[in-house]
């Protein structure tokens, strides 16, 4: 099952609004509060890439007070 780790910046003051977005979505494993350059890390479970590529695209980059995001897609190795 492909996995993805995601890193979030978000507007002031928008960290929890975002974070409570997050932590609701079916396909979100994983959401933590960081201190430093990102606000967030989320890890990310789809049933194949073409669903991975859309979260990442379509959803998530789209949620109201995200700034900016990088994503780190596993591979098993």
């Amino acid at each position: 099952m492909p996995e993805a780790f995601i890193l979030f910046k978000t507007e002031p003051t928008h960290e929890r609004e975002v974070y409570l977005s997050l932590t609701g979505h079916e396909d979100v494993a994983e959401v933590h509060a960081l201190y430093g350059e990102f606000d967030l890390l989320v890890r990310i479970t789809a049933p194949n890439s073409k669903r991975l590529s859309d979260l990442v695209m379509n959803t998530f980059r789209k949620i109201t007070g995200v700034k900016e995001t990088q994503t780190l897609i596993a591979v098993e190795g």
